[in-house]
């Protein structure tokens, strides 16, 4: 076994493994402790994915748009020619590397609080599971095995909502699986469609078409694209994710925006582009122009919305828009913007959301008209609050510019009265993205301490410190060097483009 294929299977097994460990150890901070370390293993063994030999090899040129760096290939279930099939190329491990970052991250916080309603060790337990289903999503290169990673995730984060969260978790989860449950049907349909129409489940021979006749391909997409949809999410199949963000526990909030709903838009790109390219191109001007729709939104929502994370979970709304846009241009600059927009979002909203639960904990409100006059009692955490507010706002030199500029380009670029109208539409949202965002600061961190605020005057701790400073130093990496992204992805992004009709 090389390198590669060993890190490949470490990444799943040690988080896998990791869950039961925890489980398993009967002191609630010693297993959460384990938890830690599994977590700082796993983000060890996906950074080095990137090492060793990146060409292309070991394929026939029969779908050359997917080109793995490393890759795993057993029979899972010979009798239906179902293989165990992983592999990691520019596409994937930015996403790899981020999820396995921000699990360390969650799982670290736990350390130093838990939330209430469960014990420390079962989260972290359920925290390890959602990283196994999220990493084996973004890895798979087997439609049915895709199907069952996709499909892990889903009673865990289940059960971290309704078992950590608010006063209204319940409901909230009840909706979040709903929702979930919806796609899932139509990701099985999708999935079944192609496998059945093909006659394999493999996404590297399947990328491109290969085989699919155009009514085929046509129907997947659809199929696919909406499963990938509720999962983004897109409007208007979106609401389900204000209220899982807004009562879901802290490291729930940072999970489930940070990267659980980029499986829906890597899903998009890796799955619905890649597989059925032809119903791609057929559904790309509805797609655009859903994307717009959920910008200005998503942008709207936020300038009337008065609690603190049910702003940032609408803002997501928002730049998820950008994201599908760039998917939408079907254009090597588009579907890079989309990657680059990925990442920054799970950096930026994963540090928004840390913000917002420490200013919960210590004023006990999320209402906005409560929660004037930060900066005079917890000047530091209203300074993060401020960057981490300008950089989702799409500032250049920080992350978040780079996906919303390069999307609303890419628009204009394809041409056309239509496609131009859409990328006006598109930078209108972010200039409306800029306006809820400058507000949020205007009513938290000026003025006059309100009552909540002028008692919570505890500074920061050690732990919160540690937990924001990886993804503050990340929008600065990714804002002045985007090439961190973009380089690993140009290639396979380029040859992805070159199979679309």
């Amino acid at each position: 076994m090389s390198l590669g294929e060993f890190l490949l299977v470490a990444v799943l097994a040690v988080p896998a493994l990791g869950a039961v460990a925890v489980a398993a150890t009967p002191r609630d901070r010693a297993a959460r402790v384990v938890g830690t370390v599994t977590a700082a293993v796993t983000l060890l063994a996906a950074a080095l994915l990137a090492l060793g030999d990146r060409t292309w090899s070991g394929y026939t040129p029969t779908a050359p748009a997917v080109r793995p760096w490393h890759r795993v290939d057993l029979p899972w279930v010979p009798g239906l020619e179902l293989r165990f099939h992983l592999g990691v190329d520019g596409i994937s491990w930015p996403l790899v590397v981020l999820t396995a970052l921000l699990t360390l991250l969650c799982c670290g916080y736990t350390l130093w609080k838990v939330p209430d309603g469960g014990s420390g060790r079962a989260l972290v337990a359920l925290l390890l599971v959602v990283e196994v289903g999220i990493l084996g999503t973004f890895l798979a290169l087997d439609l049915v095995l895709f199907f069952v990673f996709f499909e892990v995730v889903l009673l865990p984060m289940y059960a971290v909502i309704a078992g950590w969260g608010g006063a209204d978790r319940r409901r909230a989860a009840r909706k979040f699986a709903l929702y979930t449950l919806l796609g899932s049907v139509l990701l099985l349909v999708g999935v079944y469609v192609v496998v059945a129409a093909a006659g394999t489940a493999d996404i590297v021979a399947l990328t491109g078409g290969s085989g699919l006749s155009r009514g085929t391909q046509l129907a997947a997409f659809i199929l696919l694209a909406l499963a990938f949809a509720v999962k983004s999410p897109l409007w208007p199949l979106h609401s389900w994710l204000p209220d899982a963000h807004t009562q879901a526990p802290t490291v729930g909030s940072v999970i489930l925006a940070g990267v659980l709903l980029k499986m829906g838009t890597y899903g998009l790109i890796r799955v619905a582009v890649g597989v059925a390219p032809e119903g791609a191109r057929w559904a790309a001007p509805v797609l655009g122009a859903l994307a717009v729709a959920a910008i200005l939104v998503g942008a709207l929502v936020c300038l009337a919305q008065d609690e603190l994370k049910r702003l940032i979970a609408y803002s997501s709304v928002g730049h998820m828009g950008f994201v599908l846009l760039g998917v939408a241009t079907l254009t090597s600059a588009g579907i890079q913007a989309a990657l680059i927009g990925n990442v920054a979002h799970g950096v930026i909203t994963g540090l928004l959301f840390f913000l917002a639960g420490a200013i919960k904990d210590r004023a006990h409100t999320g209402s906005l008209a409560e929660l004037s006059g930060l900066r005079e009692t917890a000047p530091r955490l209203a300074g993060l609050l401020g960057f981490a507010a300008v950089a989702s706002l799409g500032l250049p030199g920080l992350a978040g510019f780079w996906g919303e500029a390069f999307a609303v380009i890419a628009a204009v670029e394809v041409g056309g009265a239509f496609w131009t109208t859409l990328g006006v539409l598109a930078a209108l949202g972010g200039a409306l993205t800029a306006a809820y965002f400058l507000r949020l600061l205007r009513r938290v961190t000026h003025g006059r301490p309100s009552p909540a605020v002028a008692r919570s005057t505890a500074g920061l701790a050690g732990a919160e410190v540690t937990a924001w400073a990886p993804l503050v130093l990340l929008a600065l990496a990714v804002g002045l060097a985007p090439a961190l992204v973009l380089g690993v992805a140009e290639a396979p992004v380029d040859a992805l483009v070159e199979v679309l009709p």
